[in-house]
């Protein structure tokens, strides 16, 4: 009964929890009563915080209501000043305080000029500021190598605008003072400074800009003969007489012709002279180009042998006697004797038993290539290097081009200049047609951009092909002579119908070089193109004229070179010097380079394989040899 008794006076959370059978009742009653402790003090606290955030009001409202909400709950407990709690953690503002220090710091240090990466925003005072600190100890002149921009050290960039400079200038000229660059004064007369307030000659006052136009209006007045005074609207009014009869004149009426006097003698003398060059260089040849006095040695024996052929005449036995062609290994022989360097070399039409060479000592040189091996004649007209030479079909003649802008058409036997042609411009390439019955048309590729073509009987042009948008530097007749494709320096090719100055086909790429040689295969259906970056292209000599991507030859370096491509008499190789003086020769078929020949000191600019003899090549270069290869 006494328990029940005292089970009835506990509150029933108090009974529940003791009548809970899983945990034991008095662990579980001291539990819940410390936790409910707990709830009561923190209500407590934060009704003495709320007391405490109203302490701007009247005390006796705050005591009274603090007095009368205690005495409203008698089983309230004393208000007790207990420590307040957060559930947020503490924090140490340390590290907080320190970082704000250390930007506080970096604001006000000055910013190393040697250090690339800064991690913070400097200031324009701290970018603009001097630099501090000793020199550096082991740099030159105490300046550090990044600093330096000048072998005398740092210097910084200072410049005065054209206007400004100018204006100071012209008007120390005119006032006799200018302003000083080196601070606010000036410097000159300093009277005149104070007469003119200091004004520049770009900054004319308005009384003097008046006065100005005043003293044009009556020096134009005096010049027509009417210096009256009058009004400016009507001056300038087309409508009025005064406008008609002060521009009834042209603005040179005024001035005074000079009188005509005779000529002296030597003035008469010059003119003449003037008035017959000008007379010479009009004439019918057209000549514009430099005049040399045209002359031929002949080096050899004789010129003809005891049955009476020349010199020039092929050897009887000459024949090919085998068509396959083999690739030269050794070195036959060398001729020299241009002074400089070797542009081109011909060997004679279809015996080559000569080889022409046209050097940039001015000269053109023949040689012998079978027997003597000697230099049988040289041929000098030109007043400067000689760029390319061409065989007629024949070989009877030929043709050579120079940078003095002439073309000479020579006799190979006689070494006379049959005829000179020039247009004033410097021809670059030269080509007769290679139909006999056309020998007598010429074709010339000129640094004007033209192809000018002349008929040699009458020294007319005949035709300007004038499409290029460059220097042209070669033309090659295609397809049984009826076209020629050009190319020239605005890297493009250009396909002409013979005789029609209309492009037919234009062949531009945005990879294309310009192409400095082009040579026809032996089967004529396709061309080789050295292009400038180093690599012979090979394009179609059909209707479209297609670049074949499968065949490209590469491996020497020919950049900024004219290096002159060529085929072997079968067809079987591809061959070219480059500008480290070597011969590279490629297979058709596979495109691998097959062989390379050391051949020159310097730039190897020329190759030709020998028309009959299918082993032997020769080449030139810029050391001025001409070398015979087997």
């Amino acid at each position: 009964m006494k328990a029940e008794k005292g089970n009835e006076s506990c509150c029933p959370l108090l009974r529940r929890l003791l009548a809970a059978p899983s945990r034991p009742p008095a662990v579980t009653v001291h539990r819940r009563l410390r936790a409910r402790l707990k709830l009561g003090m923190d209500l407590l606290q934060n009704y003495a915080d709320e007391k405490e955030g109203d302490l701007d009001e009247p005390e006796n409202q705050n005591d009274g209501s603090l007095n009368s909400s205690a005495l409203e709950s008698p089983d309230s407990s004393p208000p007790r000043l207990l420590p307040s709690k957060s559930a947020a953690p503490n924090v140490d503002d340390t590290t907080l305080a320190l970082t704000v220090a250390q930007a506080r710091q970096t604001q006000s240090r000055p910013i190393d000029p040697s250090q690339h990466f800064v991690a913070y925003n400097p200031t324009y005072e701290q970018l603009w500021a001097p630099i501090y600190g000793p020199a550096h100890p082991y740099a030159k002149d105490g300046i550090a190598q990044g600093m330096r921009n000048h072998k005398l050290g740092f210097v910084e960039d200072a410049s005065i605008d054209s206007f400004v400079f100018y204006e100071q200038y012209n008007t120390f000229y005119k006032y006799g003072y200018a302003a000083d660059p080196a601070g606010n004064n000036y410097v000159g007369d300093f009277e005149a400074l104070e007469k003119n307030n200091g004004v520049s000659v770009y900054n004319i006052r308005q009384n003097e800009q008046k006065k100005r136009k005043l003293e044009k209006k009556q020096e134009a007045e005096e010049v027509d003969g009417t210096a009256v005074d009058v009004d400016p609207a009507e001056f300038n009014n087309p409508a009025t007489d005064t406008w008609l009869m002060k521009n009834r004149k042209s603005p040179w009426a005024g001035k005074k012709e000079g009188v005509q006097t005779e000529l002296s003698e030597e003035q008469k003398k010059y003119a003449e002279e003037y008035a017959k060059k000008k007379e010479e260089k009009g004439n019918a040849g057209g000549e514009k180009g430099e005049h040399v006095e045209d002359k031929s040695t002949f080096h050899g024996k004789e010129e003809k042998d005891y049955q009476g052929r020349s010199w020039i005449a092929p050897p009887k036995d000459a024949k090919a006697a085998n068509d396959h062609c083999y690739i030269p290994k050794r070195l036959v022989h060398t001729w020299s004797g241009h002074t400089k360097g070797v542009s081109a070399i011909r060997f004679f039409p279809k015996y080559g038993h000569l080889i022409l060479s046209a050097g940039m000592d001015t000269k053109v040189k023949i040689w012998d290539v079978v027997n003597s091996g000697k230099c049988m004649r040289t041929y000098m007209g030109h007043s400067k290097a000689v760029r390319d030479i061409s065989f007629c079909n024949d070989g009877t003649k030929f043709l050579t081009a120079s940078y003095d802008k002439n073309i000479k058409y020579w006799d190979t036997e006689t070494g006379q200049v049959i005829r000179t042609f020039s247009t004033g411009k410097i021809p670059y390439a030269v080509k007769l047609n290679p139909d006999n019955d056309k020998q007598n048309i010429l074709l010339a590729g000129m640094s004007d951009k033209k192809i000018v073509q002349w008929d040699m009987n009458t020294k007319e042009i005949t035709q300007e092909y004038d499409q290029h948008l460059g220097a042209v530097n070669t033309i090659t007749f295609v397809d049984s002579n009826r076209r020629f494709v050009t190319s020239s320096d605005d890297k493009s090719l250009r396909v002409w119908e013979f005789g029609i100055p209309v492009v037919i086909k234009y062949i531009s790429e945005p990879h294309m070089h310009s192409m400095p040689s082009i040579s026809l295969h032996p089967n004529t259906n396709w061309l080789a193109a050295q292009s400038l970056d180093n690599q012979i292209l090979i394009y179609s000599t059909r209707e479209r004229f297609q670049l074949n991507k499968k065949k490209r030859f590469a491996g020497h370096i020919v950049a900024g070179y004219a290096c002159q491509v060529n085929f072997s008499p079968d067809g079987r190789f591809v061959m070219s010097g480059d500008g480290e003086g070597k011969c590279w020769f490629w297979d058709w078929k596979s495109c691998k380079v097959f062989r390379t020949l050391k051949c020159h000191e310097g730039v190897c600019i020329g190759c030709e394989w020998h028309p009959l003899e299918q082993s032997k090549v020769a080449t030139c270069g810029w050391d001025g040899l001409i070398k015979y290869w087997d």
